[in-house]
């Protein structure tokens, strides 16, 4: 009976070899399992991939439509020049409203002149205003920019009362005919003037 019983045992120990797969085995086959998924995640299919948005347009804002008559507003330039909203009916006016103190300000003053070039010879202007500081204190930096398009000084915040605008910057598109179209709080990228401003232009 002993010998039986050992022989049994060895039997099912011989049994338990052959089928039991290597340790080895088995990791290498989870190792696969969990490359798969990860795969799944960091490449996901076409269907599913979404394009992300540039950094610019990330954090630029979306023009407001409006329709209201652009208000009278007369003020003067980096020459101390008069200069008036009216003088320039018949054109697209982009007012804006900015000022030296203003970072956001002052990192769209490139995009703007930049945007200024390509359309000024279709019937368009930037009109840059800066809002309560001296014409001393504007003309010194504008010196230090490579914006062209015309400045005007409001020491006293009257363009800010006329657009009822109260935050820096703060831009507003008239169109022809002399009717304010859209209104931008915040900073404004070149993708964002293309797509809602040039229509404008184009009329």
């Amino acid at each position: 009976m002993a010998n039986r019983n050992s022989s049994r045992r060895r039997r099912k120990k011989d049994l338990k070899k052959k089928t039991a797969p290597p340790v080895g085995m088995i990791i290498v086959g989870v190792g696969i399992i969990l490359l798969g998924i990860a795969a799944l995640f960091i490449f996901p299919s076409d269907k599913n991939t979404k394009t992300s948005p540039s950094p610019e347009d990330e954090y630029s804002s979306i023009p407001l439509p409006v329709e209201y008559d652009a208000p009278e507003l007369a003020l003067t330039n980096l020459a101390n020049e008069d200069q008036s909203l009216a003088d320039y009916r018949g054109s697209v006016v982009m007012v804006n409203l900015w000022a030296t103190w203003c970072p956001p300000c002052k990192a769209e003053l490139p995009i703007l002149q930049e945007y200024y070039k390509d359309h000024k010879d279709e019937g368009f202007v930037i009109i840059g205003i800066d809002s309560q500081e001296s014409l001393k204190q504007v003309e010194g930096y504008i010196k230090t920019t490579t914006v062209k398009y015309p400045i005007w000084i409001d020491p006293k915040g009257a363009a800010g009362m006329a657009f009822n605008s109260f935050s820096l910057p703060a831009s507003f598109v008239i169109d022809r005919d002399g009717v304010v179209r859209l209104a931008w709080t915040g900073a404004i990228s070149k993708n964002m003037l293309e797509k809602h401003v040039t229509p404008l232009i184009q009329k």
